[in-house]
């Protein structure tokens, strides 16, 4: 797939085409990757609302939950980047909704700031991709290496998160 377009906007053929598949919807994060700008910003926000409601779950089904849609965003995202041609398009932020939920399990039970922190935390790993995550962003296509490295972001920003709230929670 041509690795080149995966920063250039979506065509309308190619969001009519995107959006024309339970896939295409789910790897777009039901619509927040579809912003005009900032489309990874956008998603990791639109994934705090489910995640409202996904806090009140036992950890176990919380992280149940989390599998559930990791596999389903493997899947989705392999299917939407055929259809768009691309191993990884902007417009692809199921990903950030599971780095997102991953980065925010210390904040489950904590105070209302550690969601603004969790939130930054990730931008910071997502955006910056340092070692692994930019290794596994390099390293692996198509569904599973769209997931991964935001996986391995939220696990990086949750660790962050866990330490300040010890210190300053």
């Amino acid at each position: 797939m041509n690795g080149g377009l995966e920063r250039k906007r979506l065509t309308p053929a190619q969001r009519r085409a995107l959006l024309a598949t339970p896939a295409g919807w789910i790897a777009c994060g039901l619509g927040s990757g579809l912003a005009p700008f900032a489309q990874g910003s956008f998603g990791s926000l639109a994934a705090i609302v489910p995640w409202l409601g996904l806090r009140e779950l036992p950890l176990w089904l919380y992280g149940l939950a989390l599998l559930f849609v990791f596999v389903l965003g493997v899947w989705a995202c392999g299917v939407a980047g055929r259809v768009l041609g691309v191993d990884d398009h902007r417009a692809l932020v199921i990903d950030e909704w599971i780095g997102q939920w991953i980065a925010l399990v210390p904040a489950l039970h904590g105070p209302a700031w550690t969601v603004a922190l969790g939130f930054a935390l990730f931008r910071l790993f997502d955006v910056a991709k340092p070692w692994p995550i930019g290794w596994l962003d390099r390293r692996l296509k198509g569904g599973l290496g769209v997931m991964v490295d935001d996986g391995v972001a939220g696990v990086c920003a949750a660790l962050l998160l866990a330490l300040a709230l010890h210190y300053l929670g």
